[in-house]
């Protein structure tokens, strides 16, 4: 890229990523030659864009990121096990705020990228990781030191608020430095954080609980965000392209005294802000694609955070674990999940390489290759099969290890077809990817709270059986979606190209 690029949508925050990182259309390159003012990189092998940075600085920074990215979700629920324990001690036996207490994280993780996704775009991703970690271990203090419900459900709401800064820059932080062929590979390790966490924590947590209390639990998680962020502090480098050309420009303003070099998308402009805010609202109605993609994801993970919402309840009330015991019946879906992202993230590299080999000259690469049928709805059967017989052997009390196996099962369909479809929302339009994601999150997270506050009056009133058959066929339904996106996705992407 020439050192002087300019674009001419200055408000398009994002789209100034992409920008940064490819040759802009030859009319964008022209008016950038006739403004000397402008800073860019310095020629297409600058060593301080992240996009040519050596891949052992790349892969320090995605490892870092994700190990951020895992302290969240466990603070959503490694202290599940201990619920019972927390409602004896603040004298409440309200089953509904029992789950509550849980799923209330997930509003804070919903409201949170409203915020964090638009400050990514002005300030870059590195102060977002650090400063969200900041207040998280801050919250959790708090949360470890209350002495009523009402404070711990305030603070919970608060951990899920700040927890979320990671999980929401995660994806435009692996899209600043990896190429399209290793992108799938990438985000399938980042994921892993997200989708280990609430698996893990309640392993970790039931014993935690058991032995030590529950306020341990907040106390653990204060621990590790202090030390990784502590190291993140150290090694973590800002990836975003505006970001760092804004500190090159700062830096020419000072050393040449002169004041009107500028970047093509000034970041000082905190107009900007408002301007990100207002983009990601509308985001998910003025793309039909991304509204279906987050419909599914947030209907799948509201089933899945059911089930782990009640996971504690179920095993407890069919097959009498103790709280230490109550732990392991978390794993299942923690393996599952991470056989099915590290699979599909392979697979979606792979698909994208064959594509590219075999796509004539000329010919543009099409995102729909991720969601190939072959592979979307076996996983898609597999997610329906797992949530019937689950629902079924913990009804009748068939051995324990059925219905866990049952859940591993549906993870990992779950896993393959919701990183199929999110992969390929971050194809179908990369220069908007964070705001796609976080869309995406604030839509999975609602549905993640309000879901497992309506499920558990669903089992009261239908049993395991019949209550996991009707999300078994509703999650029958959402099979076609990919296939349908499969067909018409191109057709959507042009007839709906954002103009936010």
């Amino acid at each position: 890229m020439d050192e002087t690029t300019t674009s001419n949508s200055s408000d398009d925050v994002e789209k100034t990523t992409l920008d940064e990182n490819q040759d802009p259309p030859s009319a964008s390159r022209q008016t950038a030659e006739d403004d000397p003012n402008i800073v860019g990189w310095n020629g297409p092998d600058d060593p301080e864009n992240p996009m040519n940075w050596p891949a052992r600085r790349k892969w320090i920074n995605i490892a870092l990121m994700s190990l951020l990215t895992i302290i969240s979700p466990l603070g959503s629920s490694m202290f599940a096990p201990g619920v019972a324990k927390i409602m004896v001690e603040f004298n409440s036996t309200s089953s509904l705020l029992a789950t509550f207490v849980v799923s209330i994280y997930f509003i804070g993780y919903a409201f949170g990228p409203l915020v964090f996704a638009p400050l990514s775009e002005i300030y870059g991703r590195v102060y977002i990781y650090h400063g969200g970690n900041l207040a998280f271990v801050l919250v959790c203090v708090g949360a470890a030191l209350s002495d009523s419900m009402g404070m711990l459900l305030a603070f919970r709401f608060l951990m899920g608020v700040f927890g979320s800064a990671p999980t929401t820059v995660g994806v435009g932080s692996i899209i600043d430095v990896v190429d399209l062929e290793w992108r799938g590979r990438a985000v399938s390790i980042w994921a892993m954080g997200p989708l280990l966490g609430p698996c893990v924590g309640p392993v970790v947590g039931g014993y935690v609980v058991q032995y030590i209390g529950w306020r341990w639990v907040y106390w653990i998680l204060a621990i590790m965000g202090g030390v990784l962020g502590a190291i993140g502090l150290l090694l973590m480098r800002e990836t975003y392209a505006p970001t760092l050309l804004e500190r090159k420009a700062r830096q020419l303003r000072k050393e040449t005294g002169n004041q009107s070099l500028r970047t093509k998308m000034d970041t000082r402009s905190h107009k900007l802000i408002k301007l990100a805010i207002i983009r990601l609202i509308k985001f998910l109605p003025k793309t039909p694609m991304v509204t279906v993609i987050a419909l599914y994801v947030g209907i799948a993970y509201g089933i899945l955070n059911l089930l782990i919402a009640t996971f504690s309840f179920v095993y407890a009330d069919q097959y009498n674990f103790s709280e230490g015991t109550l732990g392991p019946s978390f794993l299942p879906a923690g393996i599952g999940m991470m056989i099915g992202v590290v699979s599909f993230g392979n697979l979606a590299d792979y698909l994208v390489k064959r594509a590219q080999k075999d796509q004539e000259p000329g010919t543009a690469y099409r995102p729909e290759v991720k969601l190939t049928p072959w592979a979307t709805v076996p996983v898609g059967l597999f997610f329906c099969a797992g949530m019937f017989v689950y629902g079924w052997t913990t009804e009748k009390q068939v051995h324990w290890i059925v219905p866990m196996l049952a859940v591993a099962v549906l993870s990992f369909g779950l896993m393959g077809a919701t990183m199929s479809l999110q992969n390929y929302q971050i194809d179908s339009y990369p220069a908007y990817a964070s705001s796609g994601s976080a869309a995406i999150t604030l839509f999975r997270s609602l549905v993640g709270e309000l879901l497992p506050l309506s499920g558990l009056r669903m089992y009261d009133s239908l049993g395991l059986g019949w209550g996991n058959t009707i999300l078994g066929f509703i999650a029958l339904s959402l099979i076609p979606i990919p296939i349908l996106l499969y067909l018409y996705g191109e057709r959507l992407r042009k007839r709906y190209t954002p103009k936010l």
